[in-house]
């Protein structure tokens, strides 16, 4: 394994000289790498014939072929942060696994779903706020799922301390029991985005009443094609 995974790694360094060895090189590369990630975050974000364009807060996770669901997130600038995310400008994920390579992006947008709580629980999503919701949501996620660049933060030695999320303090974890019902619905409407495959979408894009997919890995093309 550490001969393969080394192979793999000497293979990537050598490529991404090629790609960069001088500046055309670099320019046509840097235009690609724009042009895929500034594709992936339309598809995340703009209207469709079948769905508004989506604002405000969403639950969205990112699955790699090999992993499963690799990275679960939350943000109350849905517009914002999901155009965002396969750039990497102000998030870490595309730096480590680029968006050319993400099997499929899910996003889960909570606030469609509240009209389904009991007016109880209703009552404590409005006292919490979309901030701290979202957060709960994330938590619950995150432990369920359990993704792997979740799963550890980085430290000043240039190590990795491993997260234990079960033991977490955060918002999300102390006010987690108050929305069992948003948790419940959030997870159906997580379910059935995931179960999609992509072959079933002839435009890379799929969408119910509570959200959307997306599958970067299977819209590359070749170096060069537009």
């Amino acid at each position: 394994m550490a001969t393969e995974l080394g192979d793999a790694y000497a293979s990537w360094h050598g490529a991404l000289k090629i790609l960069t060895r001088g500046a055309p090189e670099l320019e046509e590369w840097q235009d690609q790498r724009y042009r895929f990630a500034h594709r992936i975050g339309e598809l995340l974000v703009t209207e469709t014939s079948g769905q508004p364009a989506i604002t405000g807060p969403v639950l969205y996770g990112v699955y790699l072929a090999g992993t499963g669901p690799t990275y679960v997130g939350q943000t109350e600038q849905g517009d914002r942060r999901l155009r965002d995310l396969p750039v990497g400008e102000s998030h870490h994920l595309a730096n480590t696994v680029p968006p050319e390579i993400w099997e499929r992006v899910i996003v889960v947008q909570w606030p469609n779903l509240l009209g389904q709580l009991p007016p109880r629980e209703q009552e404590q999503a409005e006292e919490l706020g979309p901030r701290v919701c979202g957060l709960v949501l994330e938590h619950q996620t995150q432990l369920l799922m359990r993704p792997p660049l979740n799963s550890r933060r980085r430290q000043r030695d240039g190590q990795w301390r491993h997260r234990e999320l079960a033991a977490s303090r955060s918002l999300g974890a102390i006010h987690a029991d108050r929305l069992p019902t948003l948790h419940e619905r959030t997870r159906a409407a997580w379910d059935e985005l995931a179960a999609i495959n992509h072959s079933d979408s002839a435009s890379g894009l799929a969408v119910s009443p509570f959200g959307r997919v997306i599958f970067p890995a299977a819209m590359v093309t070749p170096a060069g094609e537009r």
